[in-house]
């Protein structure tokens, strides 16, 4: 496929309702999938409501003490991107943690699919699992919490 026709169905895309656009020909196969700008600003907005509704009920008198057990104690892993969260590196295998398992930073914890590219997500602190946040196949967001490490 010459590249005036690929800037053209480029354009196409991001100039029309269309997500996403394959064609297949005798040559190869082009996928363009379109991203939304808005998309990319609603998901910090969901993050930091929670923290604003947090912090005035804080302020009030009798508030502090149910809003304090939400907070996790410890470290928690964060999801780096938007994808499907998986606990083991196929489907029958042993999770790559467990809640009580020692691990050290750099080692694989998870597997967040995302695009048909199934991406290594390593523990960015070293410490003992204390809790998973997720199950296995459940999509998760930017910034989700995975799990939490003590």
């Amino acid at each position: 496929m010459d590249l005036r026709k690929l800037k053209t169905l480029i354009d196409l895309v991001s100039d029309s309702n269309i997500s996403e656009l394959e064609i297949t020909e005798a040559d190869g196969k082009v996928r363009i999938v379109k991203t939304e700008p808005a998309q990319a600003q609603q998901l910090p907005a969901p993050m930091a409501a929670p923290a604003l509704a947090a912090a005035p009920t804080a302020t009030a008198a009798a508030a502090p003490e149910p809003a304090a057990p939400p907070a996790e104690v410890g470290h928690t892993v964060k999801s780096p991107m938007v994808g499907t969260f998986y606990r083991s590196s196929s489907p029958g295998a042993k999770p790559f943690v467990e809640v009580g398992d020692e691990i050290s930073e750099g080692e694989p914890i998870c597997i967040i699919e995302a695009m048909k590219i199934m991406n290594e997500i390593e523990a960015d602190a070293s410490g003992t699992v204390t809790r998973v946040l997720c199950e296995n196949g459940q999509a998760v967001e930017f910034g989700q919490p995975l799990f939490v490490i003590e």
